[in-house]
């Protein structure tokens, strides 16, 4: 099979991409001086898909919440075995995860490449569902839903979201409820499955020391040798929301914690693409944060220098399909004083006294040896290549974007994304307070 091989001298990367006759995208990524392997398969579904037309169907549906992470869960599990056992005996490391947006089944290893390979494909490609099975992972997911409830972090982060978008799924936590779990049959779980898990909304990504030639045949042939449906079009019911009228102002939960706990989130109005327009918006907003709310900003050395933040301070930017939001949070002695505080600065729009020139620079600077870092990770190289594998942009020509970015592009983004209606409060108190 000839290789589609791309090299991004910017990065001293090569990528080979093949998309296989049954849709299936392959991304590999040789690095000949690592000793392992690192392989991720990802599926183009996530938390937030609840609402969508089966394959197959001509209406909608509406599926509980928790089932994408529900099935990520129980694909491990066959009718006489488990596919971590398989990949035990060779020694390789396996995990899995859920987000909003997508579902990944990855391992590691440095030995039996293509025997676990086979494994990876072969397990999350052959389902197996049956209502013992489901009723025993109900009780296992059952409790790990109890143990972030148990988490203050958790439910200050899930509170934040539920004030941004009271209407879109992207604010209920991926795993679910106990009674939205109690709803997933295997006649769901199937149904979901025949519609997300086809090959055309899939990525194979693979970084570390393998021949590219060899591991694309090999993983070309086990696709050949099974029997998938015609793909069908995915129609997805949950669409972009960007909606200021629908966010709660504010709301509070008392809970036995010892410091109060603040979360200021922001609404993304725009609905940021993966083409070179919306990755540009993106990072505008990721380096606008950190000129204006980063630990080296002045404004976070005053607050932290007169008691208002401690070190658990955090701006973050969040973009995915149908949604995108800021949170600024923080443990405060004062959370009302915390917030007021950063709504004060947000109000401000683009008149930052953070938004030089100068400062410009140090932070793309930063942002760009912080990228290139990464990718000394193979994990993380082959998570942001996953990521972006359905954008028009792949993560090697992310770098390039960056480069281009202006201080008028950050004060662009600002004067637009820092809108006070966009803005939303979330504080956790502790109980003997309230």
């Amino acid at each position: 099979m000839a290789l589609n091989q791309t090299e991004y001298p910017a990065v001293q990367e090569t990528l080979v991409t093949q998309t296989l006759a049954n849709g299936l995208r392959v991304l590999l990524v040789p690095r000949p001086a690592y000793h392992q392997s690192y392989a991720l398969f990802a599926v183009d579904y996530g938390g937030i898909d609840v609402r969508y037309q089966p394959a197959g169907a001509t209406e909608m549906v509406e599926d509980p919440e928790g089932i994408a992470h529900f099935l990520e869960h129980k694909l491990f599990e066959k009718e006489d075995h488990d596919a971590f056992d398989l990949f035990g005996q060779t020694g390789a490391s396996a995990n899995a995860f859920t987000g909003a947006t997508s579902t990944a089944y990855l391992f590691s290893t440095s030995t039996q490449l293509t025997e676990n390979l086979t494994t990876l494909l072969d397990f999350v490609q052959a389902p197996y569902f049956s209502d013992q099975t489901v009723a025993k992972e109900r009780g296992i997911i059952g409790q790990e839903i109890q143990m972030y409830q148990d988490d203050p972090g958790w439910l200050l982060y899930y509170g934040i979201l539920g004030n941004l978008y009271p209407n879109h799924p992207v604010a209920r936590d991926v795993t679910g409820t106990i009674a939205s779990i109690a709803q997933i049959t295997p006649e769901r779980l199937y149904q979901a499955y025949r519609t997300f898990y086809q090959p055309i909304n899939m990525t194979l990504t693979l970084v570390g020391n393998f021949d590219p030639e060899r591991v694309l045949a090999h993983i070309a042939d086990n696709q050949a040798a099974k029997t998938f449906a015609p793909a069908t079009p995915i129609v997805r019911g949950v669409g972009f929301d960007g909606d200021l009228s629908t966010i709660l102002p504010y709301r509070a939960a008392d809970l036995p914690v010892i410091r109060p706990k603040s979360a200021i989130g922001i609404k993304g109005q725009i609905d940021a693409q993966g083409d070179l327009e919306g990755t540009k918006y993106k990072l505008a907003i990721e380096v606008l944060l950190e000129m204006i709310f980063g630990d080296s900003s002045p404004l976070y050395q005053k607050w932290y220098d007169d008691g208002l933040v401690d070190d658990s301070f955090a701006a973050d930017y969040i973009a995915g399909r149908t949604f995108n939001y800021a949170t600024i949070t923080g443990d405060a002695d004062d959370p009302s004083a915390f917030s007021d505080a950063v709504a004060s600065v947000i109000a401000r729009g683009a008149d930052q006294p953070a938004l030089t020139e100068a400062r410009f620079q140090r932070i793309l600077q930063a942002a760009l040896g912080k990228y290139y870092m990464s990718l000394n990770s193979l994990e993380q190289t082959a998570n942001q290549l996953s990521s972006q594998s359905f954008n028009a942009l792949n993560a090697f020509e992310v770098v390039e974007t960056l480069k281009s970015l202006t201080l008028d592009d950050v004060k662009r983004v600002a004067a637009s994304f820092f809108d006070v209606d966009a803005v939303s409060v979330f504080h956790v108190r502790p109980e003997a307070q309230a």
